[in-house]
């Protein structure tokens, strides 16, 4: 049997933090999972602070009625963008096929997607996604990692290939 996505969104934007700016991005993902069936467990804006963002990944990751963190925003070259750095301190494996695979595609259609350093990996047997920041963006990566979610959350279950093909 399939594990059902119970998922987190998480924003890192100083300018939604501060409410100069909505939170266009997240709700783009919390509708792109709502259509893929997962519940959505929590979705939340954070400043770009790298400490704050860490302890919140990790809070998440090891919550037992989540199994899928996706991030937005922090993964430019801006010396704020610390979204990679805070996953990197929390994950415990790296899945780094996910990342390349969105670098990769979304590359075909707009040349700054080789400038996210968004990272991909597993903490406590949940998959914690980076994704930029644009909605445009949001979609496009989502788009490209949509088929192997289900999979990949049935894996860190501890359930079978076979029970992971049927996600």
């Amino acid at each position: 049997m399939a594990e059902r996505i119970r998922a987190v969104v998480i924003t890192s934007s100083d300018a939604c933090a501060r409410g100069e700016r909505a939170d266009e991005s997240g709700a783009a993902l919390v509708e792109l999972l709502g259509e893929l069936g997962a519940e959505i467990v929590a979705a939340e804006v954070l400043a770009d602070d790298l400490e704050p963002l860490r302890d919140k990944l990790r809070v998440y990751a090891e919550r037992p009625d989540v199994n899928l963190i996706v991030t937005t925003g922090g993964t430019g070259f801006s010396p704020r963008d610390n979204t990679p750095e805070a996953t990197r301190a929390v994950i415990e494996r790296d899945a780094p096929g996910l990342a390349e695979a969105m670098r990769a595609e979304t590359l075909r259609q707009t040349p700054t997607a080789m400038i996210s350093r968004g990272v991909c990996g597993i903490h406590a047997g949940t998959l914690i996604i980076n994704l930029p920041g644009a909605p445009k963006a949001v979609r496009e990566c989502f788009a490209v990692i949509r088929p192997v979610l289900g999979h990949a959350v049935t894996l860190l279950a501890g359930r079978s290939h076979e029970e992971a093909k049927e996600a």
